[in-house]
């Protein structure tokens, strides 16, 4: 007789891993290297699968290439969504331990579909355009400061500035030397780029934190992004369909470059007047743009094609 398929929950702290796996088993281990070897040794034991682990900022990463490394299928999911499975399922007591057991039920009740890890020129790529977005968010705190800063404290704010900027020029020169290293980066990035209204961030950003694009549907690349609309229906209510989760970083890079493509590219200009003109709010309409653009360069990715802008609609004389 087979054995049991079985899914596993790690829950990842600065110094521990909490494991538990669906088929009642829980255990520990150091969060180094001899206890992810541990960890890798004991799954590779069962008959694992998916491992599921939450996203904590990057805390998870070593972990999941480790796993992936040793042949194991690893997913690694929303927090949100698994504070919310806990609720709906009446978890509601919290410890580390319990914890991986509440992913765990997650990973068995869900199956969420097991995300590829990047090699270490992908990850190294990740980190330049995660922390590029760092700094230029602080470049935008400070210049809030300094404008209600006292005259003396402006001088020292503005060298921070000046220092941040700097900073940011540093890790662009750094992006452009990681793109240059592959051809297939240089490809992608000159596709994106080839519609109006992306520029390098968003581009970089989507080869960087959305490796799907191309290689999935226009349904599930919207959901990854947060731009599915979800409804709000009950009983005879309806509700306003709105969209959440989904990759946050490259949903607000998206934004920008659509607040770009609506002034600078022919089709998305027109979209998203037409939406304006048959009532559509401001906001869902910019929405609207931003779902459009992704599934265009969904379509982009997947054929390999450049941005062909619609030909003129030929008028007839007279």
């Amino acid at each position: 007789m087979p054995e049991t398929e079985e899914f596993v929950g790690i829950d990842v702290s600065q110094d521990v891993l909490d494991v538990s796996a669906s088929g009642g088993s829980t255990w520990t281990v150091q969060y180094d290297e001899e206890g992810l070897a541990q960890l890798t040794s004991r799954l590779q034991t069962l008959p694992v699968r998916l491992v599921v682990l939450e996203a904590t900022g990057g805390l998870e990463t070593p972990v999941t290439a480790a796993l992936v490394t040793a042949g194991i299928p690893v997913a690694v999911v929303n927090p949100r969504q698994v504070r919310d499975f806990a609720r709906a399922t009446g978890l509601l007591a919290k410890t580390d331990r319990l914890d991986a057991q509440v992913i765990a039920r997650f990973a068995e009740a869900v199956k969420p579909t097991p995300r590829p890890v990047p090699d270490d020129q992908a990850r190294e790529l990740e980190a330049l355009v995660a922390r590029r977005r760092q700094v230029v968010e602080m470049v935008v705190m400070e210049t809030n400061r300094l404008q209600r800063a006292l005259p003396s404290l402006r001088p020292v704010i503005q060298a921070h500035i000046d220092w941040l900027r700097g900073q940011r020029e540093q890790l662009e020169a750094q992006l452009d030397q990681v793109i240059k290293r592959s051809p297939v980066w240089r490809a992608r990035e000159q596709l994106y780029r080839s519609m109006r209204g992306v520029g390098p961030v968003l581009a970089r950003t989507l080869i960087a934190e959305l490796p799907e694009l191309g290689t999935t549907t226009s349904k599930r690349i919207s959901a990854l992004v947060g731009l599915a609309p979800f409804n709000r229906d009950s009983g005879k209510m309806r509700g306003k369909r709105t969209i959440w989760g989904g990759r946050k970083c490259v949903r607000n890079t998206l934004y920008m470059a659509t607040l770009s493509a609506i002034r600078s590219n022919p089709a998305i200009r027109a979209f998203y007047h037409s939406l304006l003109a048959r009532g559509k709010e401001r906001k869902a309409a910019l929405v609207a743009c931003m779902h459009k653009m992704l599934i265009i360069l969904n379509a982009m990715a997947r054929t390999g094609t450049v941005w062909q802008p619609a030909p003129p609609v030929p008028t007839l004389s007279a």
